[in-house]
């Protein structure tokens, strides 16, 4: 990842200027949905799958945007210390609707792999408290996820 910014830098085309501020929506609900994929400390092929098709529908991302906001992504939650960062983003750009879509695409990353991990259930049960979603809201998209 770093390697393809250098390159990037030096060949005049600065990946970080091919993002328009518009895409903060979608990294900042990428990052979260790779955060419950990783909760369990293995990225399954059907988890990262679940976040691909979850983001192309969601978002309508073309293949050449989707692989942008999930190298990102990826990398921004590589380097994050918390889910505060993602989740203020979601608070200040998203409708309440918006959250609660959110929370069915965590779930269903989570169950993606036919597994749920404990750790995958308490990050989005943290990310639901920190999206000031009540607590119906989370069960609710639990269950419309399975």
């Amino acid at each position: 990842m770093l390697i393809n910014k250098v390159k990037a830098l030096f060949a005049g085309t600065d990946t970080n200027t091919q993002h328009p501020e518009d895409r903060n929506l979608e990294l900042a609900c990428a990052a979260l949905m790779f955060e419950v994929a990783r909760a369990d400390f293995a990225i399954e092929a059907a988890e990262q799958q679940a976040v691909c098709d979850l983001l192309t529908r969601e978002f309508g991302l073309s293949v050449e945007e989707l692989t942008r906001v999930t190298e990102e992504a990826a990398d921004r939650v590589d380097a994050a210390t918390c889910l505060f960062e993602f989740t203020r983003a979601v608070n200040e750009l998203a409708t309440v609707d918006q959250k609660r879509a959110l929370l069915s695409m965590m779930w269903r990353v989570a169950m993606a792999d036919n597994v749920l991990n404990r750790y995958e259930e308490h990050v989005i049960r943290k990310v639901a408290d920190l999206l000031y979603l009540p607590h119906s809201d989370f069960m609710l998209a639990k269950r419309d996820a399975s």
